[in-house]
């Protein structure tokens, strides 16, 4: 089963490799940057909700966090960028602490409504805090830089995100399969049943709060020096629920599923441009077909008529 588990990280990695020989432009080596990030926020995201059960629907705040101390940090404070980055990812972490506790205490439609409204005072914060952070109009982020190394242009954060996209997907398998991952699913199965054999179920929720969080805070500030700009807009409502979306498409609780529906939803906006005016009516009528036709996403579903694990 490890074999098989690891086959398919085996793919991903030969894919990354091969797919510059068919990248024509700098518009296709954008899009599949742009997968790639998504892809690294959903794999921590359905660590969350498709292992241990527990619903988001304001993340991307967190992607804001990292990408506004990114952008200030490095603009009004000149700190180098890996340092704002790792500030963010704790800040990002800290804050997610703070609030898990209070917030998971909640169930249902009642954790749902919290999380959502976490994202919402993130989102209008902001917003409103123009001194630092440009309003509404943003703004702009210096280049990314390793060990004096400037990050720049298409090719070179391809490779970037193509390495930390194969960790990720790597990390993310050996969670799951070490016993802090058997404890995510516990959970997700029975809160009770998780107690009586002596999971700390309070631990665990704040502890993968805490990492999905992380997760997307560093995301966020490589979104934001990679475009070079950042706006409110990246930690608005559409992009958490965009987010969501990708968990449920590629199948909750499979760790491939994450990287396929983060690549399809990322995708499929470019695919249907040709429709005129009619791309967001085809959009939705995808998805609920995705949803009537392959209720448990794509992955689980294709892996239960192969008669295959994931």
């Amino acid at each position: 089963m490890r074999k098989s588990r690891y086959f398919g990280l085996a793919v991903i990695v030969a894919v990354l490799l091969v797919l510059p020989l068919f990248l024509q432009n700098g518009f296709h080596y954008d899009l599949v940057i742009r997968m790639a990030i998504n892809a690294v926020i959903v794999l921590g995201l359905n660590l969350l909700i498709g292992f241990a059960g527990q619903i988001s629907l304001g993340h991307a705040g967190f992607i804001g966090i990292g990408a506004y101390a990114s952008a200030i940090l490095t603009s009004h404070f000149n700190w180098p960028p890996l340092a704002a980055m790792a500030a963010g990812a704790a800040a990002a972490g800290l804050l997610a602490a703070l609030v898990a506790r209070p917030i998971f205490k909640l169930k249902g439609h009642y954790l749902a409504m919290a999380t959502l409204g976490l994202g919402f005072i993130l989102a209008i914060a902001m917003k409103n805090e123009a001194a630092y952070t440009g309003g509404p109009d943003g703004m702009p982020v210096v280049p990314m830089s390793l060990a004096g190394w400037e990050i720049a242009g298409e090719k070179a954060w391809y490779w970037v995100m193509a390495l930390v996209l194969s960790i990720s997907v790597w990390a993310s398998l050996n969670l799951i399969d070490s016993p802090f991952g058997r404890a995510l699913r516990a959970l997700h199965g029975s809160e009770v049943a998780s107690q009586v054999v002596g999971v700390d179920v309070v631990r665990y929720k704040v502890a993968i709060f805490v990492m999905s969080a992380v997760f997307a805070s560093i995301m966020g500030s490589v979104t934001a020096h990679y475009v070079g700009f950042v706006t409110p807009n990246v930690a608005d409502f559409f992009h958490s629920i965009e987010l969501v979306t990708m968990v449920v498409i590629g199948g909750m609780a499979s760790v491939y599923g994450s990287v396929v529906g983060a690549v399809l939803l990322t995708a499929l906006p470019q695919a249907l441009a040709t429709f005129e005016g009619w791309e967001t009516v085809a959009f939705g009528a995808i998805l609920m077909l995705c949803m009537i036709f392959l209720p448990k996403g794509l992955v689980p579903t294709l892996a239960a008529k192969l008669g295959r694990s994931e």
